[in-house]
């Protein structure tokens, strides 16, 4: 049981091609607006008609291009919650969520509507209309209204887009707690790395149409696939590489030679190290450490990133920084230390990437 996509469409912008599958889970499409993302949940919820393809839930085959089938939307037992959350303006809360309940009787309507006031802590809220509620609240009349209706899968399309950031933690943990009970599939898509990688266990990352890494999270971002995945997932040290031999390369915009834990495969292209694997130190005679002086600093309300340029010989530095990121803590400890500092890069961390073909 589970949902099944594999799917093209021609649009302007990009031919768009998906294909993934998965269990009762919290699956995330992650990319940048305009990737793909949002047309992909749209076929799915037969809003919108594939190229070509096939899309099954539950062994119940929605679309089949080959086969001539396109099950109509409201037949595929889909709830969809859209980025504007698209309540009725002339309807109360109660109204709203009872909307699509018109197959169960009277006495089932109440108390499906009372089960999901009850769910997302609406009470006291029923007779509202949708301009007498906050972001929020309009969020959570929204997901009530998807979940009544019982659906088999569940879109939550960019659902915390609208909220204010102070907010988006409460109503992330309300999220999770109303579908623990909830039986059916769950598609996220967002663009936002740390509200995706704190909603799903496994994710699709898209890249103008084209599938650039799926998996776990953990996999996709110790080790991305492809450049544009390294990107996507928040990489900001990458760099072009050149094949030395057989445990090192050449790191062409850092300016240094790394050795390498792992096989090195002819295709590969470029190397990458995230900003909070690079460390400051007594590194001396260790592998992958250098010398290297700080370029520039941006601090933040927490933490600090560190711009650092590898020196090449006595006098000469790449024009291309390394991104350091630190507490602010950790950037007390060492603002002062004499310069040129010994940069490590951590091998553990280090990964490679193969030419996109």
């Amino acid at each position: 049981m589970g949902i099944y996509v594999d799917i093209e469409k021609n649009l302007p912008e990009f031919n768009l091609k998906v294909t993934f599958n998965t269990n009762e889970e919290i699956i995330g499409l992650l990319g940048a607006s305009g990737s793909g993302k949002s047309m992909t949940l749209r076929c799915i919820a037969g809003l919108e008609t594939p190229t070509k393809g096939r899309i099954v839930l539950n062994d119940r085959v929605l679309y089949d291009s080959d086969k001539k089938i396109n099950i109509k939307a409201n037949k595929r037992k889909v709830g969809f919650l859209f980025q504007n959350y698209a309540l009725f303006p002339h309807m109360t809360v109660v109204e709203n969520i009872r909307l699509g309940l018109k197959r169960f009787s009277k006495k089932e309507q109440e108390g499906k509507v009372k089960e999901k006031i009850e769910l997302m802590q609406l009470e006291g809220l029923e007779s509202k209309f949708p301009n007498q509620l906050s972001g929020g609240q309009q969020q959570r009349v929204a997901l009530a209204r998807t979940l009544a209706v019982e659906p088999e899968i569940l879109l939550l399309d960019e659902p915390f887009s609208a909220i204010d950031n102070h907010l988006k933690s409460k109503l992330e943990r309300q999220i999770i707690d109303s579908l623990l009970n909830y039986k059916g599939n769950v598609i996220f898509v967002s663009h936002n790395l740390e509200e995706i990688y704190r909603m799903c266990e496994n994710l699709v990352v898209l890249s103008k149409g084209k599938m650039s890494a799926c998996g776990s999270k953990e996999k996709i971002f110790s080790k991305p696939p492809t450049l544009s995945a390294a990107q996507l997932t928040g990489c900001k040290n990458i760099s072009r590489v050149r094949i030395l031999d057989k445990d090192y390369i050449e790191a062409l915009d850092w300016g240094c030679k790394l050795k390498i834990k792992d096989s090195i495969k002819a295709s590969v292209a470029y190397a990458g190290i995230r900003a909070h694997h690079i460390h400051i130190g007594d590194f001396d005679g260790e592998d992958n450490t250098f010398k290297g002086i700080m370029d520039f600093v941006r601090e933040g309300p927490f933490t600090v990133t560190v711009y650092l340029k590898i020196i090449e010989e006595e006098t000469k530095y790449r024009s291309v920084s390394l991104q350091l990121e630190l507490t602010k803590e950790e950037w007390i400890a060492i603002k002062d230390v004499p310069q040129p500092w010994n940069i490590c890069i951590d091998r553990e961390k280090l990964f490679l990437i193969e030419d996109e073909k």
